[in-house]
């Protein structure tokens, strides 16, 4: 028969108990659990005899009490680990009891005991018979085996909360280190090249302090300053304050502690005092390395033992739920530092390949200017022209970035087929025969062949193929009409239209900005777009016209020109 009267024992524990105390029914004695105040929660009769509660209870507090006070001794029945010994008996009036302590961990949660019964019961019971006995005051071999039962149980109950400790750690090592793959993943699934080193950074130091709790962390990087290169906070968050001097002296540092065999500068007064002087507020502070295969012109770039160069650093200073950084964080910092560092090499990879591209469609470009001296520079002007127009277009009608870099290289690409024309046709002063005006005519058409073959400018093609296009469909080469023209092609045929007319030709004179834009206006619904060009003519044309004839000097200074190329081709190749 159960009575369980509270729960002060974990569910799961108290059935484990209740299986025990069937065991101990069976042999015609009783099982009572007490909580750790010396409460009765638990009682199993065998129906043999009755347990009195009070005495279970009395017995159950004195074992608690000789427990937390070992110097009073404890009755010891069968010699154990200090432990799991016996911690009471009861051998006075009322029924012989047996009681064991139940520990979890270095406290004590409860009492296990074995009502044995009266001396009428035991001297009945064939466990208990009288040749098994030895002096009065020893134990006969019948409580001998239950107080072994008892050590037995008291071990495993021990044993138990040592398997659940381990579970428990392996449990949160595990759901660390799924966090830290997340983490790892989602690093690697946002590295694109196309992306920000600062975003990229700044998701990396966001996403890091979700699994480390810091005070402060921080991502330095090189970049020129005023034409100086320096080691800056690209990405951060928290309380860390780090000027120029204090980025020198980190990046110094963590470049010794790297030489010296170390996988990170890992610093505090726990276990000793500090190694270097910090700012007072620093209680203990990590920093890893961003590594880089190549080795740049910066006075930050320095070569470490395993061969590869510094390009920056990670740094963290304050560990907010232990006492200080240790291996496990290295581990961590290291392996997203290595993210970082992929990536921004990738981005620099990227970069160069990009303005390697560009370079090489300029210089393309160019050489096809090159074979008619009056139109030398013009591919570049068209498709700064055509950029201008589409940008002022996006503010009436949605049209994404991406277009607009589209439409800009197309108008820089726009004329590649003349590189199939021959130099005598291009370069003619004279009125060309018809067969010479075919041959020009067939410029869009040699073009978009020669760009065909590259999957990455099929969304270019269109405005190659149709920038000599009337909107009355009396240009070529398709004769298209009205809507069946592309938009990128109304754009740059526009703008092709407009630096032509304000370029000097062998056949006639510049013409003004003001003749110029006499011509679109009477153009329009005939040659060209009426959306389009009155965009264009609305727009400040007097200031483009400074951009032009300065030779985009001053945004060139700036590097924004640069910057238009270098995008442009990043949207075809990303």
């Amino acid at each position: 028969m159960e009575n369980p009267i509270c729960k002060s024992l974990g569910s799961s524990q108290l059935r484990e108990l209740r299986r025990f105390g069937d065991r101990i029914n069976k042999f015609g004695f009783n099982f009572a659990v007490c909580d750790g105040n010396g409460e009765l929660i638990l009682l199993c009769e065998a129906d043999k005899f009755q347990s009195e509660r009070q005495q279970l209870i009395e017995v159950s507090r004195q074992a608690l009490n000789r427990a937390s006070c070992p110097s009073e001794g404890c009755l010891t029945a069968v010699p154990r680990d200090p432990s799991y010994e016996l911690r009471a008996t009861s051998d006075g009036p009322g029924n012989r009891v047996l009681a064991t302590v139940l520990k979890w961990g270095s406290g004590a949660v409860g009492t296990a005991l074995i009502d044995l019964g009266d001396r009428e019961f035991l001297v009945h019971s064939s466990l208990f018979i009288d040749e098994l006995r030895t002096t009065n005051n020893e134990q006969n071999i019948g409580e001998h085996i239950f107080a072994e039962m008892l050590g037995l149980l008291a071990e495993n109950f021990q044993a138990a909360f040592k398997a659940e400790q381990q579970i428990e750690k392996l449990s949160t090592e595990l759901a660390q280190t799924y966090e830290e793959l997340v983490l790892l993943h989602k690093l690697s699934t946002n590295m694109k090249v196309t992306e920000q080193d600062a975003n990229f950074l700044q998701m990396a130091c966001d996403s890091l302090t979700e699994i480390v709790a810091v005070e402060g962390i921080a991502t330095l990087l090189e970049k020129t300053i005023e034409g100086e290169k320096r080691l800056v906070v690209t990405a951060g968050s928290g309380l860390i304050d780090i000027d120029e001097q204090m980025a020198g002296i980190l990046h110094w540092r963590l470049t010794d502690e790297i030489n010296e065999g170390r996988e990170a500068l890992l610093d505090s007064e726990v276990d000793s005092p500090f190694k270097y002087d910090w700012p007072e507020n620093i209680k203990n502070i990590i920093a890893v390395p961003l590594c880089g295969k190549e080795k740049t012109d910066s006075p930050f770039s320095h070569k470490i033992r395993d061969g590869s160069y510094v390009v920056g650093l990670m740094v963290a200073i304050n560990r907010i739920d232990k006492p200080d950084f240790d291996s496990t964080d290295v581990k961590l910092f290291n392996s997203v530092a290595n993210g970082c560092a992929v990536f921004v090499e990738n981005g620099r990879l990227f970069s160069d390949l990009k303005e390697l591209f560009i370079g090489s469609l300029k210089a393309l470009t160019s050489s096809i200017d090159a074979k008619d001296k009056y139109t030398r520079g013009h591919s570049e002007r068209v498709a700064f022209i055509s950029r201008w127009i589409a940008k002022k277009l996006a503010k009436k009608q949605p049209m994404e970035q991406e277009r607009i870099n589209k439409i800009y290289l197309a108008g820089l690409l726009h004329d590649i087929g003349k590189i199939g024309i021959e130099e005598t046709v291009l370069r003619k002063d004279g009125k060309l025969t018809e067969h010479e005006l075919n041959r020009i005519r067939a410029h869009p058409s040699i073009g978009a062949n020669i760009l065909g073959a590259i999957k990455q400018m099929r969304d270019i093609l269109p405005g190659v193929l149709s920038h000599h296009e009337r909107i009355d469909g009396k240009g070529y080469p398709q004769g298209l009409d009205g809507e069946q023209i592309p938009l990128i092609g109304k754009i740059v045929g526009l703008a092709d239209s407009f630096d032509a007319m304000t370029s000097k030709r062998a056949y006639r004179d510049a013409r003004t900005v003001e003749q110029a834009m006499e011509e679109i206006a009477k153009g329009l619904g005939t040659q060209f777009d009426q959306t389009i060009g009155r965009v264009f003519l609305d727009s400040d044309v007097y200031q483009l016209w400074d951009i032009l004839q300065s030779g985009f000097s001053g945004i060139y200074e700036s590097g924004e020109s640069c910057e238009y190329g270098i995008a442009a081709v990043g949207t075809l190749i990303r």
